[in-house]
């Protein structure tokens, strides 16, 4: 199995609902002017703390436009389930406000979850898949428990490939047997990426104010990249994985999706700290986010271009030198190129730490989270999945899972060799070394290709990704629009060292600024020919 195909692919990660017809028509629906379009989190809060705006009739519109642009219109199937209480908790943190002032930005603010983040409410924690409907979490996440008590409404869950894609080697991006395919709103012919479709998807179509995924391997820089967003992957032990379901408790992590870098820190700023209930995060080096926005912060920062990461279609290099110009005109010492050691030595060992993690994982998430679920081990799932083929295997298999349950556990030798392997080559002998022995503050290249077609027969054919090297280091990355092709986005990624998120999002920051390539989507039905954008 090739590496980038797995990974890239797999983690960006009645009968199912495969397509709506594609329509010019769909558009007419997403034409209508939306007042909250590209608003941001500052100016949502300064109107609801100047009574121009309450929380109730935020989430009111929110779901007015949910309703045209998700479930019909474009159809971009995004949301995968509505919160039935958000309007009474959006109504009761309104008279909060009136009494007692404002918690915080994100007070009254509506925020759409991945649907592998577990919320003790009357939404369902499935990851796509129907064999966890019916059994709602029996606590929160740590990571909803902070956005409670920051006073954000959680709106909804959005779709995802299903178990983070961590299924098939032949998958689909954006496709769950639970919420059907999510489209990208950008050209609805073309992949969400994945894992974390529906909160990118959600995002670029102004579904809600501030969306969190999760990633792998890509599930948050890419589906971003490609849906125009920035996304931040977090150094992984930054922000707490518990109730969240599992692929790898070396990699994954849940980070922002949003239509600014500035919405980015503010949510980081909340979901960001140590958790008792994950060891990973007592180490946790918090920073001040939102003080890191300067449109100076590329003065003199030495940035590594990985050239090596820029692939092969010559309409993404030009955006990339285009890129590249701006920085050095932003004051940026370019140190052009710098290769990253060792990039193509860990791609075997991360399966296989993935594989023994996933297993031991998910049995322990559905112990203590899905007691009352139809299924109770991975085992179970597969079995479950088989005997349920019309609803969850009508388009690719689940021979990841096969893979994982063959496995034994985490005292195994193999694993420990390959989770050795992994911490070398990718960390030690390769970021590390890359920063120390260049003396780069950080690394550049494009986060990926445009979007491909969506296709069920082939599966996800992506093309270039930068997301492994941060990835399975545990390092932080970010992507930030850089332009389009055929109006399709296209995103430039910085990665850092461990806990460098404050310095990423000031490079970044200052590069949106300079820039402003952020373009919100037409809802065309094909993507069409234009000159690079």
């Amino acid at each position: 199995m090739q590496r980038r195909r797995f990974l890239f692919f797999s983690l960006f990660a009645g009968a199912p609902p495969l397509v709506i017809p594609v329509k010019a028509r769909t558009r007419r629906a997403a034409s209508t002017p939306f007042e909250f379009e590209e608003t941001s989190v500052a100016e949502l809060g300064q109107r609801m703390d100047a009574g121009t705006l309450t929380s109730k009739s935020l989430v009111a519109a929110y779901l007015k436009r949910i309703d045209a642009v998700d479930r019909h219109g474009p159809a971009l199937r995004a949301v995968i389930e509505l919160n039935p209480d958000a309007q009474q908790i959006a109504a009761d943190l309104d008279r909060e406000r009136q009494r007692q002032g404002s918690r915080g930005p994100l007070h009254g603010v509506p925020v759409l979850i991945k649907d592998n983040i577990a919320s003790a409410d009357r939404m369902q924690t499935t990851a796509g898949s129907e064999a966890l409907a019916g059994a709602p979490a029996r606590r929160d996440a740590h990571v909803v428990e902070r956005l409670r008590a920051a006073g954000a409404v959680i709106l909804g869950k959005t779709n995802l490939s299903e178990w983070a894609n961590f299924r098939s080697t032949r998958s689909t991006s954006g496709w769950s047997g639970r919420g059907g395919l999510t489209r990208n709103p950008h050209a609805l012919d073309r992949n969400t990426s994945g894992s974390s479709s529906g909160s990118a998807a959600a995002m670029a179509a102004s579904l809600a104010a501030l969306a969190v995924g999760t990633e792998t391997d890509g599930s948050i820089v890419s589906p971003a990249a490609v849906n125009g967003l920035v996304g931040l992957k977090p150094t992984v032990g930054l922000v707490s994985r518990d109730g969240i379901i599992p692929i790898s408790r070396t990699q994954d992590t849940a980070g922002p999706m949003t239509r600014s870098v500035a919405d980015a820190a503010v949510l980081l700023s909340v979901l960001a700290g140590p958790d008792p209930r994950d060891a990973a995060t007592a180490g946790a080096r918090v920073a001040d986010y939102l003080g890191a926005l300067d449109r100076g912060a590329l003065k003199g920062a030495r940035l590594g271009v990985v050239r090596e990461a820029f692939g092969g279609n010559d309409l993404v290099v030009s955006l990339m030198e285009r890129a590249l110009g701006v920085l050095a005109a932003q004051g940026a010492i370019l140190v052009d190129p710098t290769p990253i050691p060792n990039g193509d030595r860990y791609g075997d060992a991360e399966l296989t730490v993935l594989l023994y993690e996933f297993k031991d994982g998910l049995n322990r998430y559905l112990a203590e989270f899905a007691p009352g679920a139809q299924i109770h081990s991975l085992a179970d799932l597969i079995a479950w999945n088989r005997a349920h083929r019309a609803i969850e295997l009508p388009y690719f298999g689940q021979e990841l899972l096969e893979q994982a349950q063959a496995k034994g556990d985490l005292e195994s030798p193999e694993y420990r060799e390959a989770l050795d392997h992994c911490a070398r080559f990718a960390r030690i002998e390769g970021l590390d070394a890359a920063f120390r022995e260049q003396k780069i503050d950080a690394l550049i290249a494009p986060t990926g290709s445009p979007a491909w077609l969506t296709d069920f027969v082939n599966g996800d054919h992506s093309g270039a990704s930068f997301s492994s090297p941060a990835a399975v280091a545990g390092y932080p990355h970010i992507t930030v629009p850089a332009g389009a092709v055929w109006g399709l986005p296209v995103g430039l990624s910085f990665v850092g060292p461990a806990f460098s998120e404050a310095r990423l999002l000031g490079y970044a920051y200052a590069f949106e600024q300079a820039t402003r390539y952020r373009m919100p989507p037409r809802f065309l039905a094909h993507a069409q020919p234009a000159h690079t954008s």
